[in-house]
């Protein structure tokens, strides 16, 4: 059967981890990393033709974006196949990989050039992306953090986990605008409402009500604004892990697993395996590994980069500390919330 590149995009496979002798209950790993460039191609795929069905995007209007990884690359994959101008505003954080992908499918990439004191890189982005709406007014701008259609872009996902594994007890998966976890989540309850969701966070983030750290290190997950799609009401856990953590257990999952990725896929991999280690074996525990290795090969796979940031790259640690109420960490922690005690009281704008 043909199909285009558009429609290949979900048809991700699904693995049972290794894990270690520590581990009892099996891990099975959603390997959205081989979509064609990553995980967020499912929300750009969701965001773009949901707006072309509703006219927010026109034919030929320019579409307009500030993201530093993966949706920027689903984005422009997908509008550009379209033959919509595409513009992606982002930091000099991004990486040069990203970067040569970006320009070679198309895009016009915008770089900023200084982060703002309240918000950081995330808050100057946006206030340069205002000046692109001004100057295109027709533009249609996704806005990933509020679309709704970035979590139900993640009905598939949880349909093939159903389809391939029965049922799933636990579900784990990294948070940055909120989308997959908490999308993939409230399909899951929908068949078990018993479900226990857990998510995986950046020391420095600020989604679960940490103090804002702009110059942390890790990339694809975390975030210096809260995004309204990050839903509270289906989150049971959270782990947060600091930036030789998510670095040093990104290695394991290359060495152990075979998997080359991202830091957000080697968090999500520190967690699940160690939750293997603490619940019955007859619990079924997914994750979601969101992201390829190839764009930090000049920093978690090079030992230069851990020497010039003071990271201990044989430092593996196994184990979280609990903590009993929110304040801020420096190392990996995990909160989990009474849902009759703990309540997000607002969602806060990001735009």
């Amino acid at each position: 059967m043909d199909k285009s590149l558009i429609e290949l995009i979900g048809t991700t496979p699904l693995i049972r981890l290794r894990l270690d002798e520590n581990s009892k209950a099996p891990v099975y790993a959603k390997l959205e990393l081989l979509n064609p460039y990553g995980m967020k191609d499912r929300v750009a795929k969701e965001m773009i033709m949901d707006a072309k069905r509703t006219g927010q995007l026109q034919e030929n209007a320019p579409i307009v974006e500030s993201s530093s990884g993966t949706l920027a690359l689903g984005i422009t994959m997908i509008g550009t196949y379209l033959g919509h101008e595409v513009h992606i505003v982002t930091d000099p954080r991004i990486d040069e990989l990203t970067l040569a992908k970006l320009r070679a499918l198309g895009a016009q990439v915008h770089i900023v050039e200084k982060m703002e004191q309240d918000g950081g890189w995330q808050k100057a982005r946006l206030n340069y992306l205002q000046g692109l709406l001004d100057k295109y007014p027709n533009a249609y701008w996704p806005k990933q953090y509020e679309n709704p259609q970035n979590p139900l872009a993640y009905q598939q996902l949880a349909d093939d986990l159903v389809k391939e594994l029965g049922r799933v007890d636990y579900l784990v998966g990294s948070v940055g605008s909120g989308g997959s976890l908490c999308g993939t989540a409230k399909a899951l309850r929908e068949r078990n409402p018993d479900l226990t969701v857990i998510a995986v966070d950046a020391v420095g983030s600020v989604i679960f009500y940490q103090t804002d750290n702009p110059k942390r290190l890790q990339s694809g997950l975390g975030n210096s604004l809260r995004s309204p799609n990050v839903d509270f009401s289906v989150i049971d856990e959270v782990h947060w892990l600091n930036d030789e953590e998510a670095f040093t257990w990104t290695r394991e999952l290359a060495k152990q697993e075979k998997i080359f990725a991202g830091n957000s896929s080697g968090s999500v991999y520190a967690v699940s395996r160690w939750l293997s280690s603490q619940v019955s074996e007859h619990s079924v525990i997914a994750c979601i590994f969101p992201d390829r290795g190839d764009r930090y090969i000049h920093s978690i796979y090079n030992d230069d980069f851990f020497n010039v940031h003071h990271l201990n790259k044989d430092n593996l640690r196994l184990s979280p500390n609990r903590m009993e109420e929110l304040k801020d960490v420096s190392d990996w922690t995990y909160f989990h919330f009474n849902k009759g005690k703990f309540r997000h009281e607002e969602k806060t704008a990001v735009y």
